[in-house]
């Protein structure tokens, strides 16, 4: 006999704004544990000393989590010259200074090399897996880490205040797999001046901003109670960013069995574009669009 999972079969969303000096997993670790549920996940790691907007999936919405991660986020961030480190922010050790400033225009003129499609070396201290293993546990263990550059799109990144010379405050809309650390590194070394991330928030996420986000002490305040389910947002929050289905009664079974359907899209539709099936106001499925058939990809049982 298969042993069931344990814990509340609890489907939705569980939008955090993430304190500093706490990893992203141990935040959803919580979460799971305060709402009791089965299983969990988040939509786009941020760093322990990053604060802001953090996504945590419950149950049936882990399966919206590729979609999260894919859409754009937005960061606000300090840069502070001067000094390069071995993690890029403030949390490493300094690895080399320089005395030089550089000035706001000569800032302004360097983020053109930082718009659109670029490249981007990720920190020797990230979660970029090099054979096999986490690029940050070879950095802690003193090899030197060597990483390929990847393509990041950077839909805005505009210098937004500059409280004195050491410091600059920047704000990046940008899409999936972007390191903000990178970018002040980067920034430092073409200005000659180094740099490091003195502070980072995230902004939003795809369909979820920071407005109505929950702190840890109100889950723990909830947690294991009959109130905690409050916190809790809708699946179909998570998809609003992606064109909506809407499938019939009749259709209902052949979805579930992973057949493809017709359905009414809410708004023209290109050729096997990604899009949500809704009954009722509810997401039933995630898939494609194709012809005029809706395709499965992940059936949502909640």
């Amino acid at each position: 006999m298969a042993r069931g999972r344990k814990g509340r079969a609890v489907n939705g969303w569980v939008i955090v704004d993430k304190p500093a000096g706490i990893g992203s997993t141990t935040v959803v670790n919580k979460i799971r544990w305060a709402f009791e549920a089965q299983k969990a996940g988040h939509a786009g790691t941020l760093d322990p000393a990053a604060t802001g907007l953090l996504a945590v999936a419950l149950g049936e919405a882990t399966k919206a989590i590729p979609y999260v991660m894919d859409a754009l986020k937005a960061y606000a961030f300090t840069v502070r010259w001067g000094a390069a480190t071995t993690t890029d922010d403030v949390e490493g050790a300094v690895i080399a200074t320089s005395d030089l400033r550089p000035s706001d225009e000569a800032i302004k003129a360097a983020l053109a090399a930082y718009v659109g499609e670029i490249m981007q070396v990720p920190p020797a201290f990230s979660a970029v897996k090099v054979d096999g293993e986490r690029a940050y546990d070879l950095a802690r263990e003193g090899e030197a880490v060597e990483l390929q550059a990847r393509p990041l799109w950077v839909d805005e990144l505009v210098l937004t205040d500059r409280p004195d010379a050491d410091h600059a405050a920047f704000e990046m809309v940008c899409g999936k797999g972007g390191y903000v650390r990178s970018i002040a590194r980067d920034l430092g070394r073409d200005l000659g001046c180094l740099g490091h991330v003195a502070g980072l928030r995230r902004l939003w996420s795809g369909p979820f901003d920071l407005e109505g986000a929950v702190t840890l002490e109100q889950v723990e305040a909830l947690a294991r109670t009959e109130g905690i389910d409050r916190l809790l947002r809708p699946i179909e929050d998570g998809l609003a960013d992606l064109p909506e289905v809407r499938v019939a009664d009749v259709a209902l079974a052949r979805l579930k069995n992973g057949n493809p359907l017709p359905g009414v899209p809410q708004a023209a539709l290109d050729y096997d574009a990604e899009c949500w099936a809704s009954h009722g106001g509810r997401a039933v499925a995630l898939g494609r669009w194709r012809g005029a058939e809706f395709h499965p990809a992940r059936v949502i049982v909640a």
